[in-house]
């Protein structure tokens, strides 16, 4: 009853001085509670014990309150804690504040923004209950532990101001201190409080080191533009190099624009302005359309490699323009490739390509599904000769292709006695080809190939006292007709056997080449479910024709009629452990390719490692056998440390390709990252590069994350 009653007397003496308040103070009176509360016959106000007093978006608690209805002040004693929403508390040992808490004087003052920054002085002062100036103050967002223990690192300021309408915190005579030694001076420094994410000014600077440009540093900096985009100015400067690296993004209602780049003066190439400009857009469009667009140009084929840009070695510029929808699929592109490999001449392959294609799925009262589709495709060579040069391929330098394309197809499924899954398709392809500037195949070439096929699945189900397992054979009976015309092979160079392609009726990527005749696939699924969490699965395809198919590559497993056995396997482990491997097999048991990968995560440590192996294929311009091995992963040292390690060795040639290693100190208050990369040539005129990389970034101001799953503990 007592803290009821309280409520009500604190309430009733300020609502005649809120009634007279300035107009931005804060609307309705406050509500206090407290254990006990006394007011006298000149209108004062004593309140001792457990006090709560709450108004608008504040929250106080103290020992003891004082308000005098007649100056309309209140004497608070603490320890005393004013929360403001839900970003900011103060706290102090007492104060001195008028009615509303927005303006007066606190004691022992320390000010706690978004649970992450502290700022501390011995006195503070409340303005219009948007300021909050602190005297001799000290900053940190580091976790102290006793009186006398120093912060890993703190801004002293003989004077700082919190802005609580603007987010913004003004130091005066700024030092920063490293483990209480002095090491930067500013007489005047601006910074964003934690609770803004996009404030106007530098944001953390990276020092690097590389074989190829010398030390540098990079200090990026950070232009909001309205509330719906923003530039970041990168000045990066070296030994060797004079850079400015930018960043543009902009929101749209229905989309979004990022364009990235570079414009560099160097030594490396005297007097020549070098640079690269990367965009990247997307746009939804009415009636469910979607527009993307994006652009990758570079001044020379050496800059992105010598800037550690990017690992590219073709750059694909692109605009598409596409729909889904249940039963319709629409997409119509336009794409320009630049090859930055020495052994590629941009002027022989094929740069631009366009695509539409068209695709409709109908269900006839008959059954089954129709399928109906449409597509054009085009690509061309700068070149203009029609005859092979001195390049690696046999192509004409100069050959363009057009391509127009329709199919149409029926598929329906059924299950028959003790659970036989039976499918059939039919298929009609029609097809029409242009060539120019090659007088080694026809100008024109019309198609029209019909296939169809017959699919048989049995599905058999165990349950045992450990899982269940399943077992599937699988069949399919294919025949494609028609013959193959003299139109080129300029889509279909590069052919996959996988479990994707095992069962379709032609293992060519593009409709300009087509297997032809019987063909018969088998296969056999195996998988299962173990109660203990793990779960294991295995596939093995092959398949049979009645004839042989020149235009399939000796690595790809299906130039003789019958095919190499296709095995895969997978081991997903309770422990972490996960193993996955595929391979074609040949009849001598030999591996024309495989790769394998192995995945381990337990405890601190984390592993990815992975195998690829192919061998010398001249028509897919692989002289030499391809042998690869990588290995990345990380390591937890402790809490705060983590450490991580990446490698790719050539296993043909017997070097390494790629290495690197990570190190990062983290807590509540600072994060310290270290790297060093070793990356070898991607083309013959590129030299190797060694670059490291030092980021010391200290939380706490608006930099996106508080850090608070690696705040540090006090022990007893």
């Amino acid at each position: 009853m007592k803290r009821f009653l309280s409520a009500i007397s604190l309430s009733a003496l300020l609502c005649s001085a809120q009634l007279a308040s300035a107009q931005d103070a804060p609307a309705g009176p406050a509500l206090l509670v407290a254990d006990d509360v006394v007011v006298t016959e000149d209108e004062v106000l004593i309140a001792t014990g457990a006090i709560e007093v709450l108004q608008g978006d504040q929250h106080l608690s103290a020992t003891r309150i004082v308000f005098d209805g007649k100056t309309d002040k209140l004497q608070i004693e603490g320890p005393l804690r004013i929360t403001n929403g839900d970003d900011m508390i103060i706290l102090g040992s007492a104060a001195e504040l008028d009615e509303d808490m927005r303006n007066g004087l606190i004691q022992g003052a320390r000010i706690v923004l978004d649970q992450q920054l502290q700022i501390s002085s011995t006195q503070g002062r409340r303005v219009n209950g948007r300021y909050t100036e602190l005297a001799r103050a000290s900053a940190t967002s580091c976790h102290v532990c006793g009186k006398n223990q120093t912060p890993l690192w703190q801004i002293r300021a003989t004077r700082a101001i919190h802005d609580q309408q603007e987010r913004q915190l003004y130091f005066d005579n700024a030092q920063l201190r490293v483990v209480g030694v002095p090491v930067f001076y500013l007489p005047r420094l601006r910074l964003p409080d934690p609770t803004l994410k996009r404030a106007r000014g530098f944001l953390i600077p990276r020092i690097r080191n590389s074989t190829t440009l010398g030390w540098g540093i990079k200090a990026p900096y950070f232009i909001p533009i309205g509330d719906h985009q923003d530039l970041t100015l990168t000045p990066y400067v070296t030994q060797k190099t004079r850079t400015m690296e930018f960043r543009y993004r902009r929101a749209f209602w229905n989309g979004d624009v990022s364009i990235f780049g570079a414009v560099s003066s160097d030594d490396l190439q005297p007097g020549k302005m070098r640079g690269y400009i990367f965009t990247e857009s997307g746009f939804n469009l009415p009636n469910d359309f979607r527009l993307e667009a994006n652009l990758r140009y570079t001044t020379d084929n050496s800059y992105l490699n010598q800037y550690s840009v990017t690992a590219r070695d073709r750059l694909q510029s692109d605009l598409t323009l596409r729909r889904v929808k249940r039963d319709r699929f629409f997409e119509a592109s336009l794409l320009d490739f630049y090859t930055q490999r020495a052994d590629e001449n941009n002027a022989t392959q094929p740069t631009v390509f366009s695509d539409v294609r068209y695709e409709s799925r109908h269900f006839p009262k008959i059954g089954g599904e129709i399928r109906l589709g449409a597509q054009s495709h085009s690509h061309r060579r700068s070149a203009t000769s029609p005859t092979d040069g001195t390049d690696t391929d046999t192509i004409p330098d100069g050959r363009d292709v057009l391509r127009l394309s329709a199919d149409a197809s029926w598929r329906n499924r059924w299950t028959v006695g003790n659970g036989l899954r039976l499918a059939a398709t039919g298929h009609l392809w029609l097809n029409s080809y242009r060539t120019a500037q090659d007088a080694t195949v026809d100008r024109e070439v019309t198609t029209a190939t019909p296939a169809a096929a017959l699919e048989l699945r049995y599905p058999m189900m165990a349950r045992s006292a450990g899982g269940r397992t399943l077992l599937e054979p699988i069949m399919q009976l294919g025949w494609t007709g028609g013959s193959r015309q003299r139109n080129p092979n300029d889509e279909s160079t590069r052919t996959e056997f996988d479990e994707g392609n095992l069962l379709t009726l032609s293992r060519f990527p593009a409709p300009d080449r087509r297997e032809r005749g019987m063909t018969v696939a088998t296969g056999l699924r195996w998988s299962h479910y173990n109660d203990a969490g793990w779960k294991a699965s295995f596939a093995v395809g092959h398949l049979w024709r009645d004839n042989t198919d020149a235009d399939f590559s000796p690595s790809s497993g299906l130039r003789s009629q019958s095919s190499d056995w296709l095995v895969s396997g997978q081991l997903i482990a309770a422990s972490g452990l996960t193993l996955i491997a595929r391979g074609l097999l040949d009849d001598s048991a030999q591996f024309s390719k495989a790769e394998g990968r192995a995945i381990w995560s337990k405890g601190r440590l984390s592993l990815d490692t992975s195998y690829l192996y192919m061998i010398a294929d001249a028509t897919e311009n692989r002289s030499d056998i391809q042998s690869e091995w990588t290995l990345s992963g990380g390591y937890r040292i402790s809490k705060h440390w983590y450490s991580s390690f990446s490698a790719r060795y050539d296993l043909g040639n017997s070097h390494l390709d790629n290495t690197g290693f990570g190190l990062r100190y983290e807590n509540e208050c600072v994060l310290i990252a270290g790297s060093a990369n070793r990356t070898y040539a991607r083309a013959a005129n590129l030299a190797p590069t060694t670059t490291f990389d030092l980021t010391v970034e200290l939380r706490g101001f608006g930099n996106g994350g508080s850090a608070k799953e690696y705040r540090r503990t006090c022990s007893n």
